[in-house]
């Protein structure tokens, strides 16, 4: 499972797929479910599902991650051929200057470069300021804009960090779009194990789009699918880093991890405060195959969780997931040993769930 895990998670980090733009992501998955045999449906909006049917009388379960990355959005090409964009998705900017991109077209991508002032002409009172996204320019060389229309780039065209992927010390890697690409190869890891199960709940995997442009994707695939159950899979903070450490006790390398709360505090005023039958699920699921489980408590976090639990009558939720440092720039890190633990714990949790599992909250506190 290691080198497939790995060899996974490598291939879908090398795919561009913001937000919106999830096409090649979205039919690379469903390669790798059909080459398992497992059959899988898209959306209108573009999320990939796969059911798994079980026993009947058992809550049903939505387990899902999503599929996009943030970026950036072409809005003005310039006559001299540089070029606008509007950000997508919470990209820090103080991390933007000097990175490599690309542009992803009908024709293909088209490599580019996010401009830095040269430092040599850089004044003293501009060295330590930054450079927001209104007012950067992206270059692909081309030198005009016939040039760069003639390459397939036009407004709208959706521009990501230069996939890369780098296999670090150990069994850490490093590159664009761990998150939530790890969740992605997880997922596939757990749908994997589905199909061969003999028996269980109703699980319906789903790789879900939109989540870095305000959480979209999933509440769309949970209105139909109508769960009992939803669990995300997505990062943890990482706060093992020395400025993080205040943050909390979440440590690469050290397990897998459920959040107790998340709130993100500014803008969508949203977040997620576990179903307390699903933290004891994690919980006695953790103790009983002799597995770590790290917790976490954020504030500045928000999955599709925050939503999904308010479709229908209400879903008993929690997120799950992978320690990571380094969230939402071009170098992300986890850990293959953290994966491979959290591929564990899934498949341990959803066996446990069964006709009499508690989805009162009266009965899940007895």
């Amino acid at each position: 499972m290691r080198d497939r895990l790995h060899a996974d998670l490598r291939e879908l980090m090398l795919l561009p797929g913001l937000s919106g733009h999830e096409d090649r992501v979205r039919r690379a998955i469903a390669a790798k479910l059909a080459e398992a045999g497992i059959s899988a449906r898209s959306d209108r909006l573009g999320n990939l599902i796969a059911s798994f049917k079980g026993d009947a009388d058992a809550p049903s379960v939505m387990l899902f991650t999503h599929m996009d990355q943030l970026g950036f959005v072409v809005r003005k090409i310039e006559d001299d051929g540089l070029i606008r964009v509007e950000r997508l998705g919470g990209v820090p900017e103080r991390a933007i200057a000097s990175q490599a991109v690309v542009l992803a077209t009908a024709d293909g991508d088209v490599p580019a470069i996010i401009a830095n002032k040269s430092h040599h002409a850089t004044r003293p009172d501009e060295k330590l300021t930054v450079v927001t996204t209104p007012d950067i320019f992206i270059d692909t060389g081309h030198g005009s804009k016939q040039a760069v229309e003639a390459a397939g780039i036009r407004i709208g065209t959706p521009v990501t960090y230069k996939p890369n992927v780098i296999d670090m010390a150990g069994d850490r890697m490093a590159g664009t779009s761990v998150d939530d690409r790890a969740g992605c190869a997880v997922l596939l890891e757990v749908a994997r194990g589905l199909a061969a199960r003999g028996g269980g709940p109703t699980v319906h995997v789903v790789f879900s789009v939109q989540e870095e442009f305000n959480l979209r994707g999933a509440v769309v695939a949970a209105q139909a699918l109508k769960p009992d159950i939803a669990i995300q899979i997505d990062l943890m903070l990482a706060t093992d880093t020395p400025e993080m450490d205040d943050r909390g006790e979440m440590r690469l390398g050290g397990g897998p991890g459920i959040s107790l709360y998340s709130f993100h505090g500014r803008g969508t005023l949203n977040g997620v405060i576990p179903h307390p039958a699903m933290v004891r699920l994690f919980e006695e699921t953790a103790s009983a195959e002799a597995m770590p489980l790290q917790r976490s408590a954020q504030v500045g976090v928000l999955t599709d969780l925050s939503y999904v639990q308010l479709v229908g009558e209400g879903v008993a939720s929690i997120d799950v997931g992978f320690p990571m440092r380094y969230s939402h720039s071009s170098l992300e890190m986890c850990d293959l040993d953290d994966l491979e633990a959290l591929i564990r714990l899934l498949g341990a949790a959803l066996a446990r769930i069964g006709p009499d599992f508690p989805l009162n909250r009266d009965e899940a506190f007895s």
